[in-house]
């Protein structure tokens, strides 16, 4: 059985008292003797009971209101993904508010602690790189709250969530390098844990199977998710006796850290080193050469969450699980045969 919020008026017929009685006992009121303050305020904890900070000024019309967690804002993706999200939730009549994780599962964890107090309607999230303790979503679960994840998924069996086909797009962009010259192709990913990691990979080793390459565990690297630290890791496989000669990339972040490695190295692109990225941001087309790019449809993932969030408020306990396509967008940066004429 789903717990759900405790109210007032649970609190009150616990004690055997008035709603008005725990009310001031909560607001330490002078009419209330201490005893009762001291056995309402246990039985609150207890309870876990959490206040609304709206509902005593605006309890006719109170604001509905979506909390989404975000694992990095300033990124072109999530900021796309909470676009979709609010233009969907302001079409019903619904206030986001967003929280920066910053890939902290502690900060995540505290981001939904002040959702859960400011009684939000439902929760989008998308799990923090370090997150492997989901606790505190099966809370959220046995609370009743409704919750959608985007991207970076957990707990299937109890939560809706949307993701991309990001096995048959990294297939793809991998299937390409191949087609077009490349012949040793490195994985550059995120921590293993996160599902999104797990399906990109699987689709770059179907491509390498399919094509009877032998797997080369020295050009599959999954680590975390940070610029200096992918940007290390390409060069010290670029300096490697045998270095790759193509690189597939997990997000923007370190599809650039990547880039900006083959370029200090002086390796031209694609001739050298080929590389294609999973990224959403426009700039994969400004940089030199022009960055081969396999594109989330960020808004749309934004606005499917927001829909069947929105469809879990209004009492529907289906599980989802909705698939939006990636875009293979071929540039200048993948195509060594291309580039050879």
């Amino acid at each position: 059985m789903k717990k759900r919020r405790t109210s007032l008026k649970d609190l009150a017929d616990e004690l055997g008292v008035s709603i008005a009685t725990v009310s001031r006992a909560l607001r330490n009121s002078h009419e209330v003797g201490e005893e009762m303050r001291e056995k309402v305020k246990a039985l609150a904890k207890k309870l876990n009971y959490r206040p609304n900070p709206f509902a005593q000024s605006l309890r006719k019309e109170a604001p509905k209101m979506i909390g989404v967690v975000l694992p990095n804002l300033v990124t072109h993706y999530y900021a796309a993904v909470l676009a979709g999200i609010e233009e969907r939730a302001r079409q019903e009549g619904y206030s986001v508010f967003s929280s920066n994780s910053h890939e902290d599962h502690n900060l995540e964890e505290r981001a939904l602690d002040n959702f859960i107090s400011l009684h939000v309607e439902g929760i989008i999230a998308c799990l923090a790189q370090d997150t492997v303790d989901y606790s505190h979503f099966q809370e959220i679960h046995d609370m009743g709250i409704p919750l959608v994840f985007f991207a970076r998924t957990c707990l299937p069996e109890l939560f809706s969530q949307v993701v991309a086909n990001g096995d048959e797009a990294a297939y793809e962009a991998t299937m390409h390098m191949l087609a077009t010259g490349s012949r040793r192709v490195a994985f550059l990913g995120g921590p293993h844990h996160l599902d999104m990691v797990v399906r990109r990979k699987h689709g770059y080793l179907e491509a390498l199977r399919e094509h009877r390459i032998p797997i080369d565990r020295d050009i599959i690297i999954c680590d975390k998710i940070d610029f200096d630290i992918a940007r290390n890791n390409t060069m010290k496989m670029l300096e490697s006796s045998n270095p790759p000669d193509a690189i597939l990339a997990f997000n923007d972040i370190i599809t650039y850290g990547a880039f900006d490695a083959i370029k200090s190295k002086k390796l031209r692109i694609p001739q050298d080193v080929a590389i294609i990225g999973f990224t959403e941001g426009e700039t994969a087309a400004f940089v030199t050469p022009k960055l081969s790019a396999i594109m989330d449809q960020a808004r749309v993932q934004g606005i499917k969450a927001c829909e069947l969030l929105l469809k879990n408020i209004a009492g529907d306990q289906t599980i989802y699980r909705e698939v939006v396509p990636m875009i293979l967008k071929i540039r200048e940066s993948s195509d060594k045969n291309e580039a050879a004429q």
